[in-house]
């Protein structure tokens, strides 16, 4: 029982492999642990501890942990992008035990009931999922409906430090642009609105992940010896007999990388029941193909013999693609995260005094926006098509997402000392798709990574952009806190463009809260595009490259999440999802890990 980083020698060989230790990894590890302790679990991570480190625990260091020097976090570099103005985008994922649930944001969303009914996957439906999602929460919340958990290890709450000025500021102004506050905008059903935030933090201010509120515990209880944890490994390939996956090949983190006459050491654990891979949309689909699952073309020129032709692994690769407008503000030091985003406000000072505003996340308000009937017609004609194809019949389906961040959330270094806010906004349901793939059989050969986005032929993904450009910036305009655009996260306009960003200061008469629409030219609308192209990142929100579906339909894995053609394999992560989500992930990613759990159990016969 415990962590190693070493395997030790009585280890060689357990009943069940976990192979990565992330937002359902965990789970999967901690629930089939638990069910029966005569049954040995080795969950494999390739990161480090993440136990009781304070720049995790404390939701303000969340901007620490998403920088490009983390050591928290993994970089994948995607090939470059004639849609992206020729740039090559990088995609980070969790890197560290408790994968993306130890990084994120910490913004509590739920998909929308029709998310997962278009799975059309029997014991996946909208009252499955919300079964599994309630297993692991417990909602601290107004609860009038009877939706939420009550007694999960995942704790969400609204409550620590809120900048409240800020966040009524925002909510009102929505109001004035058609969007009501709604109670709770994670019912599954509900759309159209602006939310007071909930957060995976609990009422005394820590972050929740899966590794604290699930590994963690087992652990120092004393009742689990049966739950042990190999860090900083990472996983080669599933080991095959007969078809039948029998261990995996890892290959320990300070092992050097050696060239193509040293190569470096790996290892071998065996399993003697199950393998499960849960290292991630963009890290289970290479162990399948290092591993001999895959397209039998893309396996033959990496060099790997061929176990399955499964053409599915590493396509459909989907993630929200994300941008983030930011505003200066009239607001004082202590209501934004900029003091400790700039170094102003240093990490020891704040932890010594216990500072209240160590439990804010910055994120204070989020929406789910779809555009207004009379707003349709004005939508691109690609755009307009689709709505009518896939919107219109689901009124439960937003558009957009967007969050209030307490902060500009980028690098301070040449940054006035002030304070700002920023609205981050995502596209639900993109319809770009992309791939990765391997490119040899190493760890260390660079995948094939296309990310994908804005390359639908119809461009119906700038146009869900442009019109959120327009929506998010007319409720910041209406804030009375608005001092102006932050000129560099906006659109480049015309000379002489009535939609220009505003020289608005503090010491500039105005009537806050109440300013005149602005006009689009179409040359603004252009403007807007070209700027999309050069600055849309992504929102950490990979999935879909294994998805769960017949090996017809491109699929990688059934309803029971056993990976095609083979035996006593299977994927818990977000690869499995066929299609997108209106939520931000972690949600999902822990609903998948619960019931990934149930399955287990249930065909183990666990606990009986």
């Amino acid at each position: 029982m415990g962590f190693y980083t070493n395997l030790p020698p009585h280890l060689q060989e357990v009943d069940i492999i976990v192979a990565g230790g992330g937002s359902a990894g965990c789970i999967v590890a901690a629930r089939v642990s638990d069910a029966d302790p005569n049954l040995s679990v080795l969950l494999v991570e390739g990161g480090a501890n993440n136990d009781d480190n304070p720049t995790i625990t404390h939701p303000a260091f969340l901007m620490a942990n998403l920088a490009p020097d983390s050591k928290h976090s993994l970089y994948w570099k995607a090939n470059r992008s004639n849609d992206l103005a020729g740039r090559e985008l990088i995609v980070p994922s969790g890197g560290l035990l408790g994968g993306g649930s130890s990084v994120n944001l910490m913004v509590y969303t739920r998909p929308q009931r029709s998310d997962f009914d278009s799975w059309k996957t029997p014991g996946w439906s909208a009252d499955d999922m919300l079964q599994c999602m309630n297993k692991w929460e417990t909602y601290h919340g107004a609860d009038d409906g009877h939706i939420h958990g009550s007694d999960g290890p995942m704790h969400v709450s609204g409550d620590g430090f809120r900048s409240s000025r800020l966040e009524d500021d925002f909510i009102d102004a929505a109001r004035k642009s058609g969007w009501p506050e709604v109670p709770d905008l994670q019912t599954m059903d509900a759309i159209d609105g602006v939310q007071r935030a909930m957060r995976y933090v609990d009422p005394a201010g820590r972050r929740q992940d899966t590794a604290h509120q699930y590994i963690h515990p087992l652990i120092a209880d004393g009742r689990h010896p049966n739950l042990h944890v190999l860090l900083e490994s990472r996983v080669v390939r599933v080991l095959f007999e007969d078809k039948r996956a029998v261990g995996v090949e890892f290959q320990p983190v300070s092992q050097p990388s050696g060239d193509n006459d040293n190569p470096p050491s790996t290892r071998f654990v065996r399993a003697k029941r199950m393998v499960v891979l849960s290292c991630g949309a963009l890290g289970t689909p290479g162990i399948l193909e290092r591993s001999g699952v895959g397209d039998a073309g893309i396996l033959t020129s990496a060099g790997v013999p061929t176990i399955i032709h499964s053409p599915g692994v590493g396509r459909n690769y989907q993630d929200h693609h994300m941008m983030i407008y930011s505003y200066k503000s009239t607001l004082f030091p202590e209501e934004t995260l900029d003091a400790v985003c700039s170094g102003r406000l240093s990490v020891e000072h704040l932890v010594q005094q216990n500072s209240g505003i160590l439990s804010w996340n910055g994120v204070d308000a989020s929406c789910k926006l779809r555009p207004k009937d009379e707003e349709v017609g004005s939508l691109g004609h690609s755009l307009q098509r689709l709505w009518l194809e896939e919107f219109q019949c689901h009124p439960d389906r937003p558009l957009m997402l967007a969050s209030l961040c307490g902060c500009y959330p980028g690098d301070h270094t040449d940054l006035p000392e002030g304070q700002y806010f920023s609205i981050a906004v995502f596209s639900a349901y993109p319809s770009s798709r992309g791939s990765i793939h391997i490119t040899g059989s190493s760890l260390d050969d660079p995948p094939d990574f296309d990310v994908g986005f804005f390359s639908d032929p119809e461009g119906s993904d700038i146009q869900m952009h442009i019109w959120m450009y327009k929506t998010q910036r007319e409720m910041a305009r209406r804030m009375r806190c608005f001092d102006g655009e932050l000129a560099w996260t906006h659109p480049q306009f015309p000379s002489g463009s009535q939609a220009a960003p505003s020289t608005a200061s503090s010491t500039t008469p105005s009537a806050p809260g109440s300013p005149p629409e602005l006009d689009y030219s179409d040359a603004d609308d252009q403007a807007i595009e070209d700027w999309l192209r050069k600055n849309v990142g992504t929102t950490w929100h990979s999935l879909g490259t294994c998805k769960m579906a017949t090996p017809d339909q491109g699929g990688v894995v059934d309803a029971n999440l056993n990976v095609h053609g083979v035996q006593a394999l299977k994927v818990a992560d977000l690869s499995i999802p066929p299609s997108n989500i209106a939520a931000n992930a972690n949600s999902a990613a822990m609903a998948i890990g619960e019931k990934a759990a149930l399955i287990l159990i249930n065909e183990l016969e666990l606990g009986n």
